[in-house]
């Protein structure tokens, strides 16, 4: 089962919240899209994003998100009217579907961003505005396994400087199932708790360190 990042219930909200956000503060207050995506990666609106904050996801409309986050990093009150606009433009696009796909994935903005760079997602929305969102979220998971390529329990156990041969017999885990976690030959999601319990103890983690998000599909 996929573990999203907070309740389906403020999704909706919260992408048109993100979206107009987004609309806001390129088109309005000019500021590029890849400086307002940095802006708002670091920002701490986007971590509040992250943990589900419903007075974040719901709370507020998107202009006001974004003043407050264009505050928080520039020092600066952006406040000036919103340009009259038929339809959404791809500015709103790529902050609803970014939305989507961070509450899909439960992965941090900042990940989400490093591989999809403004420009990538501003070519994605004259081929994918129009489909149902389920095919970004597709690219997107295609992006970021080739991106990510380690496995976290990979990259935390070399970090840790432990071979495959020594966790498996300190965690009573077999190697073989270390291997195929490693590989992604074996869902390690799908791991019992006692499996990432051992193992995490080990490497000093916690459980859901190794877990992968996502590149399985709902």
């Amino acid at each position: 089962m996929m573990i999203h990042a907070y309740p389906e219930i403020y999704l909706s909200k919260a992408q048109a919240t993100l979206g107009d956000a987004f609309d806001y503060s390129i088109n309005t207050c000019l500021i590029p899209g890849s400086e307002f995506i940095d802006m708002f990666s670091v920002s701490s609106f986007s971590k509040r994003f992250e943990k589900g904050e419903p007075a974040i996801l719901a709370g507020k409309s998107g202009i006001e998100l974004a003043i407050e986050i264009l505050f928080e990093i520039t020092g600066k009150r952006f406040e000036t009217e919103p340009r009259i606009q038929d339809g959404c433009s791809n500015e709103y696009w790529i902050g609803w579907a970014t939305c989507y796909y961070q509450w899909y994935s439960d992965r941090s903005f900042i990940d989400i961003f490093n591989v999809l760079s403004f420009g990538d997602l501003e070519r994605m929305y004259y081929t994918l505005h129009e489909a149902d969102i389920t095919k970004f979220v597709d690219i997107a998971n295609d992006k970021m396994q080739e991106y990510y390529k380690e496995t976290n329990l990979k990259r935390i156990r070399s970090y840790f400087g432990c071979t495959q041969a020594e966790l498996a017999k300190r965690s009573g885990v077999s190697l073989r199932s270390i291997q195929m976690y490693e590989q992604r030959r074996k869902d390690i999601n799908r791991a019992e708790a006692e499996t990432l319990y051992r193992i995490s103890k080990i490497l000093g983690c916690g459980m859901e360190d190794l877990l992968e998000k996502p590149i399985n599909r709902c």
